[in-house]
């Protein structure tokens, strides 16, 4: 395996730089799937050759189920500093495993909660809440014509929220909110969440995948309603009146990201749709740079990967 199998590891790090420029640079819609795919592969691939470097640990270990002939010199000679890398790598996994079930359980609550403060009210794509709290967030549920029963996507939002807006700025939210849902956000906040939870290099993207969401949803509600300033207004009426969301995979006005600058941006012309930067140019040099260092580490981990198969089918006696 050689070194390859700790470039997984630290390869994240070539990701910064369009995590810091993507949130101006490119498209929302761009930034957001990007970010989201980078940090999928970064972390799985990680994760896969922390998974290696484990068995290497764990066959050192005495009492332990594996086969004796994995702790073999021969097998130990596949992974550099095979003693100190293989053991720290036993907890280093452990914690990954506990912090990504832990997110994914409190995201699964957190569904299941907002599902049951709907319960008895009609099956509309728009619930309103008998609340006075002020707050509004996309519901996601599976896509329409699979099978009957099937729970859709809804717009959530509370009676507070609905008697501080205008009806204009009622017609943009409720165009933030489903745009949420058409562009399936959730999946995205929920990837780029684990990743960052698999692998705390990743956080930056996480941030950056936050904000180019929300920037997503309010640029669909502007083209939706026709006017940037609607969006802008309940965008900022919102902010004022809503608490920050709580759950970070669940796509709300309110979302991440400074709403000053969410405003700031719909203020300006829209952006361009260019799927893809020039190479050219920073935020080009910086998305291949990005691209490059998830392709590497696929590389790494694949080649590692094949290589302990190939050292421990080696050494397994038939």
């Amino acid at each position: 395996m050689g070194v390859f199998v700790f470039l997984p590891l630290v390869l994240p790090l070539t990701a910064w730089p369009i995590a810091r420029l993507a949130e101006s640079r490119l498209h929302p819609r761009t930034a957001t799937r990007l970010l989201s795919a980078v940090a999928g592969v970064l972390a799985v691939c990680s994760t896969l050759c922390l998974g290696l470097l484990m068995i290497v640990g764990t066959a050192q270990l005495p009492g332990n189920p594996l086969p004796d002939a994995w702790s073999d010199p021969e097998v130990r000679a596949a992974l550099p500093y095979d003693e100190v890398a293989g053991r720290a790598a036993i907890p280093a996994l452990l914690a990954v495993l506990v912090s990504c079930g832990a997110a994914a359980r409190h995201h699964v609550r957190a569904r299941r909660r907002a599902e049951g403060a709907l319960a008895g009210l009609p099956g509309t794509s728009v619930a309103v809440l008998p609340d006075g709290a002020p707050y509004a967030y996309a519901l996601p549920g599976r896509r329409r014509g699979r099978r009957p029963g099937h729970r859709r996507g809804r717009v959530v939002v509370s009676t507070g929220m609905l008697a501080a807006l205008t009806s204009r700025e009622r017609r943009a939210l409720f165009a933030h909110e489903r745009a949420h849902l058409a562009g399936r956000h959730h999946r995205h906040l929920l990837a780029v969440h684990l990743a960052a939870r698999a692998n705390p290099f990743l956080r930056p993207l996480r941030t950056a995948v936050a904000y180019t969401a929300e920037r997503w949803a309010d640029e669909e509600a502007a083209a939706a309603v026709g006017s940037r300033r609607s969006v802008a207004r309940a965008i900022g009426t919102a902010a004022l009146l809503a608490p920050p969301a709580t759950t970070a995979t669940l796509p709300a006005v309110t979302g991440a990201g400074p709403v000053p600058r969410r405003v700031a941006a719909l203020l300006r012309p829209a952006p361009t749709g260019r799927t893809w930067p020039s190479l050219f140019t920073t935020v080009g040099f910086a998305a291949w740079g990005a691209a490059v260092g998830a392709t590497v580490s696929a590389l790494s981990s694949a080649n590692s990967a094949v290589t302990l198969f190939l050292v421990l089918r080696a050494a397994t006696p038939m």
